[in-house]
């Protein structure tokens, strides 16, 4: 079954997630979308599978920086054009294991998945 890590490498949640695989000796390729590009057909599955809210990071500083009404009239296509734009708002990691796909790393959450 096919493993993919997608997020960016210097991140510390992306250090801990690789970690964890490596440890649970999960052979996987990582996409580092800040080098590679954010690959569209996956980030738009993303977000029709878990929704815009659960992929686009509203914590940090690059949804912060974005315009107040671009972030009070946000939907699912608004959120592709942004993260392809920006792809350090995607929430890290995104884990995709075979048809499974999560948002952000949870150990006891990836163990069942895995």
């Amino acid at each position: 079954m096919a493993t993919t890590l997608y997020g960016i490498k210097n991140c510390d949640t992306m250090k801990k997630a690789r970690v964890w695989l490596d440890d649970q000796g999960v052979q996987y390729v990582f996409h580092d979308y800040k080098k590679e590009g954010v690959p569209e057909a996956e980030l738009r599955h993303w977000i029709d599978a878990l929704g815009w809210e659960t992929v686009i990071n509203r914590r940090g500083t690059t949804w912060r920086k974005l315009d107040q009404n671009l972030r009070d009239n946000m939907d699912a296509e608004q959120a592709v054009t942004v993260a392809r734009d920006n792809p350090s708002i995607i929430k890290r990691p995104i884990l995709q294991h075979g048809e499974a796909l999560v948002a952000g790393f949870n150990a006891d959450q990836w163990k069942e998945m895995i």
